[in-house]
């Protein structure tokens, strides 16, 4: 069927009749410009692919009724244009677009149907581990050791990148995900088939939000939800309500970008925007770069909003022109966003549209700050922090305790380190990173960190040299303005070396610590510290041996480096002592925004993100060196420990199976509040005694051979063994952290995944109990297809991360919810009962179902399928048995 809406198409520029546009404001609604830009963008998706199949008219009207429909829990689709991926939820994604082919092939279907139909881009980002640092050449050695580790996972992806149409990859070495999508991918209004409308974009990773800071609607999805999108599939969403969050005033002179992130990150987790979209405006706005605005928009998931929107205007405009976009393109893109109502003046109240609600933040009330130690919402001011990590120390263990003895907390553990004696105490700084794209893209706190270090050096200040300090920018562009503006080699003096272009730290990939050093901190059970400019903390997630991490603006990174240790008070303690007996205190070393803002406005040009992004294609000269298969079909290596064809299709037949009722499981685990996709499928180091590393060793591999857990996940067999193998998992039924549960038959403690596979081998289904926010974290789709191959078929949980519970169902878990009020406590739960999970023939969304436990008891939970298209993909048995059998037939 025609599109009903062809009658408001019409030619953005009268001399180019062939390029066209939906015109929405020959709507002639006035419902229109009372609407949020983010949802004035869902609006105009849906007019567009309004096909009276995937999208109704019904729809259209449903959004564009907004301001009544958001209280309705109405569901929408949407149907992004563009997909990115980065390598970790890449190459599961590309293997299952091979194993997808293989399927349809064997129903007798067309296998190159399995193909994205809309533009896919895969940043290899996630692969560079930080193995060497503080040499002139660690960047070298880095990348090298990369290759060497990952060079079958490249050629797949380099077969992905020629198998597949409308897939294109940004090779290793490039820089990160978002800020290369940010500085380069980002179209803000796509120029397709013959038609201009809004750039948007789903990806896989949670942080793709940050492109919301340039006015593209994006956000994370799972990687089971991409794959989808990319094959023409929309995204069915709840219509959701649109916090606006005001910014007024002007921040200090003293005062970063992080620091503006990390107020807002506490802030709107006190508000409550889980589910929500937020969108900025007032006057603030106009204060803030775009580094700033993407800075504020890449912590999105930290305070649980599904995007976090700045829409465009002309500090827009000026950013692309700034990072060398076509100067035509440039103009199209602003005379189509006038042309529709989607470009903002911020200082024009007039334009303000509805929200949901308001909340307002001055921006000259934000004070330097940290976040941590376990968790990126707990934000710390630096005047508080000495005072702050002290109290931790002693308090009960959880997100601000570690329950150390008060005669422990003054413990020093004397080691040597290259022949020099050193000392660790609890607070002591081993782990000093600048990383990730949530500040590496940002040219005011990366100058800064320079302009400081500057300033450090000139005053005789060092940084200890058994403290692994790392520099990774998010793209080739930092290196080269920190190197034109003068201030890397004082940088590499203090030990921030460039180590590689990728995200390293941030995610796990921080590398090994000096064995004398973790020997210290063994030795001393001390609660080491790692800070680094990341967006998460997580326990277990940075480093195994730095139980406390804090999020930190760059600059802020190496002051505390240089100070070796959290226990500081900045204003009345100095930094170091110089040689001539001086005292250095932070504030005599620290640039205020005038000095960084007088620097980036002389060195961060166009000429750079054009020189840089000219080649990116093919500046690496290892990858243009591999060697990749060209047939459509994969020819799958059974030798192979990193990519293998999954067993998620086996027996998959066209006809559909009746989904039954779950009988008598076993609880695997029981778990209390916020388990994260990191608790659940690890990113990091496989541990040497663990399911996975027992697995890799039988197939004739050493330990220095493992890798992580992240560069194996084309591997069902290593991530099903990684499932729950976060050396930090806290369940009940073990009286000590650890990744092991209790086999209930036998009563034995052994490793989750060896429990798993007795529970399996007997015949008995099994399912997880959790608390509140189950799920945080990364966007990970193996933290739903690991639960899924241990035969874990339903959990159940006070609430859910929405990414998360997204990917449960694409896998076809059932993710229920105690009804509000309960909880395992309030029902006497212990996790020791089998439950019978009762699944009636008639599903509806967000239905209560009973559930039997052996012991007599029955309750209710709620059935988080959310959507009549979830529920679609759970009598298919999950997202991709649906589309098989969609392509097949």
């Amino acid at each position: 069927m025609s599109n009903p809406f062809v009658r408001i198409v019409e030619p953005l520029d009268p001399k180019q009749p062939l390029k066209k546009f939906f015109n929405l404001s020959k709507l002639e609604d006035g419902r229109y410009a009372r609407l949020p830009f983010s949802i004035r963008v869902l609006l105009e998706a849906a007019i567009r692919n309004c096909d009276e199949f995937l999208v109704k008219k019904g729809d259209v009207e449903n959004i564009l009724n907004w301001k009544v429909m958001q209280h309705k829990n109405v569901e929408v689709p949407f149907k992004p244009a563009r997909v990115i991926l980065q390598d970790f939820t890449g190459v599961p994604a590309v293997v299952d677009f091979a194993a997808m082919r293989d399927a349809v092939k064997k129903l007798g279907g067309d296998p190159e149907k399995i193909n994205p139909i809309c533009p896919a881009d895969l940043v290899i980002d996630h692969s560079i581990q930080v193995d060497f640092n503080r040499q002139p050449d660690s960047l070298q050695k880095n990348q090298d050791l990369e290759f060497e580790r990952n060079k079958e996972r490249f050629e797949f992806l380099k077969w992905g990148s020629q198998a597949f149409k409308n897939f294109k990859i940004i090779p290793p070495g490039s820089g990160i995900i978002h800020q290369v999508n940010l500085e380069y991918l980002a179209r803000v209004v796509m120029d397709q088939d013959g038609y201009y409308y809004p750039d948007s974009v789903v990806g896989t990773d949670s942080h793709t939000t940050m492109i919301d800071g340039l006015g593209v609607l994006g956000w994370g999805v799972g990687g089971i939800e991409a794959e989808a999108v990319m094959l023409g599939q929309p995204i069915s969403m709840v219509l959701p309500e649109v916090v606006g969050y005001k910014l007024v005033g002007n921040p200090q002179q003293l005062v970063t970008s992080t620091d503006i992130v990390l107020t807002i990150t506490k802030h709107l987790r006190q508000v409550g925007v889980v589910g929500k979209f937020v969108e900025f405006f007032g006057p603030g706005v106009a204060q803030l770069s775009i580094a700033d605005r993407a800075t504020i928009a890449n912590m999105c998931p930290e305070y649980g909003a599904t995007a976090a929107y700045f829409p465009v205007d002309d500090i827009s405009i000026g950013y692309l022109i700034q990072t060398g976009r076509d100067k035509e393109k440039v103009m199209y893109t602003k005379r189509y966003l006038e042309a529709v109502g989607m470009l903002r003046d911020f200082k024009n109240s007039s334009q303000d549209p509805d929200f949901t609600q308001v909340v307002e933040l001055d921006l000259h009330t934000v004070v330097p700050c940290c976040s941590g130690p376990k968790r990126p919402q707990d934000k710390v001011a630096v005047s508080d922090m000495k005072k702050d990590f002290e109290t931790c120390l002693g308090a009960k263990q959880g997100f601000k305790g570690f329950q150390i003895a008060p005669d422990r907390h003054n413990s020093i553990v004397k080691f040597n380190f290259e022949g020099q004696d050193f000392e660790l105490a609890h607070g002591s700084v081993v782990i000093a990173a600048i990383t990730s794209c949530t500040n590496t893209s940002n040219p005011s706190v990366m100058l800064g960190a320079g302009l400081l270090a500057k300033k450090a050096v000139e005053a005789g200040l060092t940084v200890k040299p058994y403290i692994k300090t790392s520099l990774s920018p998010g793209s080739g562009v930092v290196t080269y303005y920190l190197r034109e503006s003068g201030v890397m080699p004082y940088l590499s003096q203090l030990g921030f070396d460039v180590v590689g272009y990728g995200c390293m730290t941030c995610i796990g990939n921080s590398g090994p610590l000096p064995e004398s050093v973790v020997e210290a901190i063994t030795q001393g059970d001390l609660v080491a510290v790692g800070v680094l400019s990341g967006n998460r903390n997580f326990e277990g997630r940075v480093h195994p041996n730095t139980r406390a991490n804090y999020l930190a603006s760059p600059p802020l990174v190496i002051a505390y480096a240089i100070a070796g240790t959290i226990r500081i008070d900045f204003e009345k303690e100095p930094l170091g002592i110089n040689a001539s007996g001086k005292k250095i205190f932070l504030k005599d070393i620290w640039p205020t925004r005038n000095e960084i803002q007088a620097v980036e406005r002389q060195f961060v040009i166009p000429g750079m993100f054009k020189e840089v992004y000219e080649k990116i294609e093919t500046v690496n000269k290892a990858w243009n060196a591999l060697d990749a298969p060209s047939d459509k079909l994969y020819t799958w290596n059974p030798k192979s420990t990193y990519i293998k064809s999954p067993p998620f299709f086996d027996g998959l037949t066209l006809a559909l199976q009746t989904p039954k009722t779950i009988e008598d499981a076993y609880v695997l685990l029981s778990f209390g509040d916020s388990v994260t996709t990191d608790h659940i499928s690890p990113a990091g180091n496989i541990a040497r005694n663990s399911p996975a590393a027992r697995y890799l060793t039988s197939r004739g591999l050493t330990p220095r051979e493992f890798n992580s857990y992240g560069s194996r996940r084309g591997n069902d067999a290593v991530m099903a063994r990684g499932t729950f193998a976060n050396i930090r998992l806290v369940n009940k039924f073990i009286d000590k952290q650890g990744p092991q549960t209790i086999h209930f038959p036998s009563g034995e403690t052994l490793d989750v995944f060896d429990a798993a596979e007795r529970y399996k081998q007997a015949g008995h289904p099994l399912i997880v109990l959790a608390g509140k926010e189950y799920g945080a974290g990364s966007s990970r789709d193996w933290a739903a297809k690991g639960p899924f191959l241990l035969g874990v078929k339903a959990v159940l949980a006070e609430s859910y991360e929405r990414i998360h519970r997204s990917n449960l169902v694409g896998m076809g878990v059932i993710p229920l919810q105690y009804l509000p009020g309960e909880d395992a406590g309030t029902l006497g739960l212990t996790g020791r009962e089998r439950y019978t999970i009762i699944i009636p023939e008639n599903l509806k969304p967000q239905m209560n179902v009973q559930i039997k436990l052996d012991t007599g008891k029955t309750f209710h939970a709620i059935m988080r399928f959310d959507t009549d298209v979830e529920l679609t993909y759970f009598h298919n048995g999950g997202i991709l048995n649906y589309m098989i059998r969609k392509m097949a037939s």
